[in-house]
């Protein structure tokens, strides 16, 4: 009997090792011989903890599981009282475009066999017979972006990586995913760690880098594990050598650590503060050297774009916005979880129709789209593709493609003066903008609340100021927040406050 269980962080959190330990224990009371497979999460958080049970037609799910229903797992799956049918066949599997997650809750995360199986080591073996500029050709015509944020062309920065001279380069995989409502990173390396790890190993080859390093925030433990383990198995089965090798550092949580810069000073072991650009990390990144820095996803992006080629890939998307994007959907939602499909899909796609709303039932308020430095987007902005330049033109970002959903309870004065907090919290101090600006802000923002009508002029200046003085993300764009919430929720920003004190 086979049997699949998921060791991804949300299942564990709510109760998977608990029900674990109950499945062998009731195995071996029934005598029964049990292969329990730690797979990665299909994605589906309300269903979590999800049981999977192999069967001749198919793997049927289970859940959400708790440790009173694991006996009636021994019986027929199908009539389980908790039996969904077979996964692949549940809504949230069949309308997904899954390329980056293809294996994320399929296979064991640590069989190399496995790995294999579904198509694993295709893009590196290809590219182990392709030339470095090949290679770069490769992702850049795929039109792949970087999937951390910013979304820059992965091509052009392992081009000048490549091009650039220096004894020594590298490979730095930004595993501090430290945004609100973001967790596919945390997801890949957890369910997928081989795909980074040959993403990593493709990089290497384009760039000339003999070494590569994946900086993960402490507060992912399953993940830390996981990769270590993966990297282990990785260099014994000879998929990493001489030729490249990768090592895991772990971070100690501070936000500011996500934007590139102050990532490499915090794996030189120095302070995590933002450095100055000019020089840019691809020229002079870790120890002087140039570096390419990519997110958990743009890595794991490559293996597939080696391995189907950049046509393949190019062929889903919306504009400048190509191949498939893991959104990741948190908040007040009935479903909540990563859905990996082609750019492309409206916002009011994404929160009416896959999120299914509201779990209150009450309608949507807004919606925080890039994690807690993303703009607010009321009902009025539903019709906007999801895409790069889509929602830049809505005065937004879609970063890390986090979406936060609120009902219309929400306070978005207090939504906008967490912003503010949050950065001058997590401000490293490096710019005045950033370390005196946000203070100043939470205080300008307490005015508003007080019934301080002045004070709102005053603020949408700071922010301005904000914009355009900060070095980095965190100062930068914590106006975003706070002005699409005053621009398109004016009524929370009234002086009614104090007149109803």
């Amino acid at each position: 009997m086979k049997l699949y269980l998921p060791l991804d962080s949300v299942a564990v959190a709510l109760g998977a090792e608990a029900i674990a330990a109950a499945i062998l224990t009731e195995a071996a009371r029934r005598g029964i011989r049990v292969d329990l497979v730690r797979n990665g999460s299909r994605g589906m958080v309300w269903l979590e903890p999800l049981v999977e049970v192999e069967t001749d037609a198919g793997r049927i799910g289970v859940g959400p599981m708790t440790v009173a229903d694991v006996p009636a797992l021994f019986g027929s799956a199908a009539r389980h009282p908790k039996a969904l049918g077979l996964v692949e066949d549940l809504p949230w599997m069949k309308g997904q475009t899954r390329l980056t997650f293809a294996r994320v809750g399929v296979i064991d995360p640590l069989s190399l066999a496995d790995y294999r199986a579904h198509g694993g080591l295709q893009g590196l073996t290809r590219a182990r017979s392709m030339t470095r500029a090949e290679i770069v050709a490769e992702v850049t015509d795929s039109g792949l972006r970087g999937r951390g944020g910013a979304g820059f062309p992965t091509g052009i920065k392992w081009k000048t990586v490549s091009d650039a001279p220096g004894d020594r380069k590298y490979i730095v995989c930004n595993a501090d995913e430290g945004d609100s409502a973001t967790f596919a990173d945390r997801m890949l390396m957890e369910g997928d760690p081989f795909c980074l790890i040959e993403g990593m190993a493709i990089a290497g080859l384009a760039c000339g880098a003999a070494k590569g390093f994946v900086y993960i925030r402490s507060e992912y433990p399953i993940a830390i594990r996981v990769m270590e383990s993966a990297i282990r198995i990785a260099r014994t089965a000879g998929v990493l050598d001489a030729g490249f090798d990768i090592e895991v550092r772990v971070g100690a949580g501070a936000y500011v650590c996500g934007e590139e810069t102050s990532l490499l000073n915090s794996l030189e072991g120095r302070r995590g503060v933002v450095r100055a650009k000019p020089p840019l990390p691809a020229l002079e990144g870790f120890m002087g050297k140039p570096t390419v820095v990519n997110n958990v996803i743009s890595l794991a992006s490559v293996p597939v774009i080696l391995a189907k080629g950049a046509a393949f890939y190019k062929d889903f998307g919306h504009g400048r916005s190509r191949g498939t994007v893991p959104l990741q959907i948190a908040g007040n939602v009935r479903y909540g979880g990563l859905y990996e499909t082609a750019f492309g899909l409206t916002l009011g796609q994404i929160v009416d129709d896959i999120a299914g709303g509201t779990a209150s039932g009450r309608p949507v308020k807004a919606v925080q789209v890039g994690g807690p430095l993303g703009a607010y987007h009321p009902r009025a902005d539903f019709d906007t593709p999801f895409g790069y330049e889509d929602f830049a033109g809505q005065g937004g970002l879609i970063g890390h493609a986090g979406l936060t959903v609120f009902d219309d309870s929400a306070d978005m004065l207090a939504q906008a003066r967490f912003a503010m907090e949050f950065c001058a919290i997590e401000s490293c101090g490096k710019c005045t903008p950033c370390r005196i600006g946000a203070v100043r802000g939470v205080e300008t923002i307490d005015r508003i609340a007080k019934g301080d009508a002045a004070a709102i002029p005053l603020l949408t200046d700071l922010c301005s100021t904000m914009k355009s003085g900060s070095l980095c993300a965190l100062g930068g764009f914590t106006p975003y927040p706070v002005l699409s919430a005053l621009t398109h929720f004016p009524e929370d920003f009234t002086p009614v406050r104090e007149a109803a004190e």
